[in-house]
């Protein structure tokens, strides 16, 4: 049986965006692991019927010996389990995992790149001395064709890491998200009471959380009260994240009246179904965000930056509005346009969910990356002959 082993730098991405995948190798017949540091979802995992690893690596740091003896414990994991095939998620993962793999002789390696992100995004110091760290390494990962592929979840970028140098060309792929049930995400009619804006995300700078609050300041200031339109905020801070918003300024904004806080919440069904509108007004490059793929899903329209990711899903005027990023103003007049026009939004959010049906269902997902396997494990048993 094949074996196949999915790694991530958190337990909480691999629930939450590859146990769709994992599933839907397991009903293929292949053999599935699961890679990641240990956190609350690992157990989850467990209990949902698949085998987990624990892998320790900082999402952070950046010690020499820390950083080598974190590869060096990935390689051991495959050493001992000895997979045909491992698919990487995140950066370290993507860096680290092809050199532990390369290691122990994986024949084949495949690497998800789910963003650009601060290193590839930020114009400060501190991104330009990591790019030209990391570079050299991207250049590594992706080095032989029989053993590396490259999968895209946005056209931009795949073109800036081809355009770069960083991955050849013929070694990559397109696959747009990581898909969403649509048959668990499902419209529901919109809630009493004023319009509720969502933002569902890690409670990070960069996923324009100050945006919206800076947004709802200007509403207030023009007038808007509670009565007509509430911010909502879902999700918890990221320590592991520089970027991260601490739970006193969150829970200031609440006590304040500007955004309710909401923290983690486990059914997000049910967030979707209190919500009028969904935003993301992020900053940095998405891959294609879940959040937008489950409000779409769910026909809520979208309010968010005209950036590589948000625009995969969004179309102008049609299932949602696309802003500048960083313009609190025009984040503010886009979700006052929504609010006073209930027949628009109801017109957008039966867009989005069509727009879903037809291209980011985990069905297709799943479908296309399991092909992307296909081809090169065949390459990889090919290659064993000659």
């Amino acid at each position: 049986m094949t074996k196949i082993l999915l790694v991530a730098n958190t337990d909480w991405y691999l629930y939450n965006f590859r146990r769709s995948l994992a599933r839907f190798l397991t009903s293929e017949g292949f053999e599935v692991g699961l890679v990641s540091p240990p956190g609350n979802y690992a157990k989850l995992l467990q209990e949902a019927g698949f085998r987990w690893m624990g892998w320790e690596v900082g999402r952070q740091t950046l010690s020499p010996a820390g950083e080598i003896s974190s590869l060096l414990r990935l390689a051991r994991i495959y050493r001992q389990e000895l997979p045909d095939l491992v698919h990487h998620h995140t950066i370290k993962c993507v860096l680290y995992g092809s050199l532990a793999a390369r290691l122990t002789k994986i024949p084949v390696r495949i690497n998800s790149i789910t963003g650009r992100g601060y290193v590839f995004v930020s114009s400060d110091r501190k991104a330009a001395f990591l790019r030209l760290l990391v570079k050299p390494f991207y250049k590594l990962a992706f080095g032989d064709k029989a053993g590396g592929a490259a999968i895209f979840e946005n056209a931009a970028d795949l073109a800036y890491f081809v355009d770069h140098g960083l991955v050849a060309s013929n070694n990559t792929f397109l696959i747009e998200g990581v898909g969403v049930d649509a048959d668990e995400f499902v419209p529901t009619p919109e809630p009493e009471g004023p319009v509720v804006v969502l933002l569902a995300a890690r409670m990070l700078w960069d996923k324009g959380v100050g945006a919206l609050i800076e947004a709802m300041r200007i509403l207030r200031q023009q007038g808007v009260t509670p009565d007509r339109l509430r911010a909502v905020l879902v999700g918890e801070p990221d320590p592991g994240n520089p970027t991260s918003i601490d739970q006193a300024t969150l829970k200031g904004w609440h006590d304040q009246g500007i955004a309710d806080w909401w923290g983690w919440r486990a059914d997000m069904k049910a967030v979707y179904a209190a919500c009028h509108i969904v935003t993301l007004p992020t900053t940095y490059g998405e891959g294609v965000p879940t959040t937008l793929l489950e409000a779409a899903a769910c026909g809520k329209p979208i309010v968010a930056t005209d950036i590589p990711g948000c625009r995969e899903i969004i179309r102008h005027g049609d299932n949602g509005l696309l802003i500048p990023p960083g313009n609190h103003q025009a984040l503010a007049e886009a979700l006052l346009t929504l609010v006073e026009q209930p027949a628009q939004r109801g017109r957008m959010g039966q867009a989005g969910r069509q727009i879903v049906l037809q291209r980011f269902t985990n069905r297709s997902v799943n479908v296309a990356t399991l092909d992307v396997y296909c081809k090169y494990l065949k390459l990889a048993k090919d290659s064993s002959r000659d």
